[in-house]
């Protein structure tokens, strides 16, 4: 398996709790990043593209590379939802001399870390609550109930996972969230 060339930055967070704005305002302030798109058998929502935010692939495409070892780490969520990150990935980006920026699920973090060790920071999102957890994802609309409480049961596992990451955000305001993530990768990767 490739070893990194430069650093990695892994995000984890509970669904809602803020994780794609803040890598999206760290894309924003420097191109020092790309970031790793995962791929997943679930369908795309809204806007998404192939490629774009997703890699969509459908269960059984997934699980032949899981067979044909593909995945620098991979995980069933749900039946039949697969998420995982393609090892063509971050070959892709190492060989474009950036900074690996994952947006991948707590145990997935967890896998990356252990296998990168010094060179990958690893960053877990909080939501303030789980209350507004649930807050955000209603008024987000984009789930159905039986799916929200689903994702809520997830978060209240994956936030025992918090003490596990290198650094701990709170995004109980977006702006102090944004500040905090910059410095918290400036002082991992240097200057940005």
């Amino acid at each position: 398996m490739l070893k990194p060339k430069g650093k990695l930055i892994i995000f984890s967070a509970p669904s809602g709790s803020g994780k794609s704005t803040l890598i999206n305002h760290l894309m924003s302030v420097s191109n020092k990043f790309e970031f790793s798109i995962s791929a997943t058998s679930r369908a795309p929502r809204g806007t998404e593209q192939n490629g774009k935010e997703y890699y969509f692939l459908t269960p059984d495409e997934f699980r032949a590379k899981i067979a044909n070892h593909e995945f620098l780490e991979w995980e069933e969520v749900y039946p039949d939802k697969f998420y995982g990150t393609l090892i063509s990935e971050v070959e892709r980006i190492n060989k474009a001399g950036k900074v690996v920026i994952f947006d991948v699920d707590v145990k997935g973090g967890r896998n990356i870390k252990r296998f990168y060790k010094k060179h990958a920071l690893s960053v877990f999102i909080k939501p303030p609550s789980i209350q507004e957890l649930k807050r955000r994802l209603v008024n987000r609309g984009t789930d159905a109930p039986e799916v929200i409480k689903k994702r809520i049961e997830r978060a209240s596992m994956e936030l025992t996972y918090a003490k596990k990451f290198d650094k701990v955000v709170v995004n109980d305001d977006l702006e102090t969230a944004k500040k905090e993530i910059v410095k918290v990768v400036s002082d991992f990767v240097g200057e940005i």
